[in-house]
Order: structure tokens, then sequence, then C-alpha cells
């Protein structure tokens, strides 16, 4: 699933949270999809922002490198 696809899903898992209307096992179930899409924004995020300070790292000479995230290798 791509950011804005995870993104795009997210912001109506919210809406439809936020106008109500659903029963409560439908709620609960609805948090916990934003939870798991939330989630993938985040490790996206991360992931960019990793790649920024490489790519700022590689163009400065003698910045030693950023440190990597050991979650990386899963």
């Amino acid at each position: 699933m791509t950011y804005e696809q995870a993104r795009d899903e997210l912001v109506a898992v919210v809406a439809r949270l936020e106008t109500g209307g659903e029963t409560l096992e439908g709620s609960l179930a609805l948090w916990e999809r934003g939870e798991v899409l939330a989630a993938r924004c985040q490790e996206w995020l991360d992931g960019a922002s990793r790649r920024l300070d490489a790519a700022r790292s590689a163009d400065a000479p003698g910045t030693p490198p950023a440190p990597t995230d050991p979650e990386d290798d899963r």
C-alpha cells in the first residue's frame, strides 16, 4: 500500500468515526483499521526521513553516516 493510499483510507476512516452512527463493534473495527493505517503512514514517513538524512550525509563530505534503524532488517 502506498503512502497516499494509506493516508486517503485513514482520512475516510476518521470521517466515518467522526460522523458517528456506527455500532460499537463497527466503531472498534474502524478504530483498529485506523491504527494500522496510521502506523503504515508513519513507516513511510520514517523511511523518507532516513532517505533524506542519508542523502544529506552523502552530500556533505566528512559527515558521519546517519544511524540506521534496526527494524529495517525485518
